[in-house]
């Protein structure tokens, strides 16, 4: 009888990449995969370190697991596992702790699955971390994660990217296109391109740092892929968000008018300190090109509250620029000091009910922004791909723009793509429409 494998992805769109690949590698090892909540032999689980809140879910995962069965074998991997080993090997329950370089090759480590009375360590140094490991997750059966790139060379004060995943490097474009083919045979109508900075695209694609292609060639030749319905952009910098790319996008087959593009903060003092390579006027350059060329679109605006040095004039200069930008939605970060950063140090520490309150304000204004973009979408006719859970009697999708819809529960809707006109805002949020045509 084959041994059973459960996963638990903390974090980014990455590390879901990422845990999928690793669970392909026990399939092919004779592991069946089970839901974490059921009894397992082998319980992986994919840390993150961005946030001290991502740092405190492990333990109480490592719980859940020892919950599901006690005597099964506990490994931890990713980015937490990464910064702090140590850490993570002293939780009790802990068998096997892998760095960035190892996570690929766990099944290379379980030569027994008998419980550790101490967690096995094996973490290299993070300058080690300079192959590409390819990745994507087939999951849900509606969309794909797709990872071009990994690590970072960026030096911002607040981020320990850099020590978790090593320099900036690319999945090669050949690769990269045979990927996205074989998620596009597998019935899967939306793909998410995903990285750590995926508008560095090209650097390091040979092992060396010279850019072979661009960013804007990965767009231009996905593009081309017959079978993907859908191509989305998840987050990539202002500075590398570039106008041809926009103007691509504007005019692309398959790439959705959704962008994410991390701001921080709209004081041009903030952002100095972070040492982010663009200032706030910049950004408002891109929002004004994308809206040039597709008024429509979903724009999505990454935060973070409470940077050391950030006074309510600040705060309140960041509050300001949001309102008047002509954005869709917000994700609000509140700062956590990462040891080994930059800002760790930094004078002017903001109280935590203080960083807790301008999260706050943040949050009700991306909730009146988003408001505002599902209003403007009012009438129009847009295309809605449907997700594969019955939530209380509704499913719910999203249309090319991301603005999330709902209409009672149909099994034959899943993973299919219906014209649809937006009709009507719920009050929880979510937007009914009416049926036109099925693609």
């Amino acid at each position: 009888m084959n041994k059973k494998v459960a996963f638990y992805t903390l974090g980014c769109k990455l590390n879901f990449s990422e845990t999928s690949t690793i669970a392909r590698d026990f399939n092919n090892e004779g592991f069946d995969r089970v839901d974490f909540s059921e009894k397992a032999d082998i319980y992986v689980i994919n840390t993150c370190s961005v946030t001290e809140n991502a740092d405190k879910r492990f333990k109480t995962v490592v719980k859940q697991a020892q919950k599901a069965n006690p005597e099964a074998f506990v490994a931890a991997v990713g980015c937490y596992a990464q910064l702090k080993p140590q850490e993570l090997a002293d939780v009790n329950g802990v068998d096997l702790v892998l760095g960035a370089t190892e996570k690929f090759k766990i099944t290379d480590y379980l030569n027994d699955l008998s419980k550790n009375d101490l967690g096995e360590v094996h973490s290299c140094e993070i300058e080690e971390a300079d192959f590409y490991v390819g990745s994507y997750s087939i999951g849900d059966r509606t969309r794909a994660f797709l990872k071009v790139q990994d690590g970072c060379d960026y030096k911002c004060t607040y981020c320990t990217i850099p020590l978790a995943r090593g320099i900036s490097r690319s999945d090669t474009m050949d690769n990269v296109l045979e990927n996205a083919k074989a998620i596009s045979k597998q019935n899967i109508k939306e793909i998410v391109l995903t990285g750590v900075n995926i508008g560095d695209y090209g650097k390091g694609e040979f092992g060396n740092k010279k850019h072979e292609h661009t960013f804007l060639d990965l767009v231009n030749e996905l593009d081309e892929v017959e079978g993907i319905e859908r191509l989305r952009i998840s987050s990539i910098e202002p500075n590398l968000l570039k106008n041809e790319t926009i103007d691509l996008v504007s005019k692309s087959r398959a790439f959705v008018p959704h962008f994410h593009i991390p701001l921080q903060s709209g004081s041009n003092i903030i952002l100095k300190k972070m040492k982010r390579r663009y200032m706030r006027e910049l950004y408002i350059d891109r929002v004004a090109k994308i809206r040039e060329v597709m008024p429509h679109a979903c724009i999505g605006v990454d935060v973070i509250v409470g940077f050391p040095g950030e006074t309510e004039d600040l705060f309140l200069e960041t509050y300001n620029f949001l309102t008047e930008l002509d954005i869709s939605y917000l994700h609000v970060f509140k700062y956590s000091e990462r040891d080994n950063t930059e800002a760790a140090d930094m004078d002017g520490i903001v109280p935590n009910n203080i960083r807790s309150k301008r999260s706050k304000m943040l949050r009700g204004l991306s909730v009146k922004k988003r408001r505002a973009f599902y209003e403007s979408q009012m009438g129009t006719t847009r295309t809605v791909l449907f997700e594969s859970e019955n939530k209380e009697g509704y499913i719910h999708g999203f249309t090319e723009n991301y603005v999330k819809t709902k209409t009672p529960w149909n099994p034959e809707l899943v993973n299919t793509l219906h014209q649809v006109e937006l009709t009507e805002i719920e009050d929880d949020g979510l937007v009914r429409f009416e049926f036109l045509e099925v693609l």
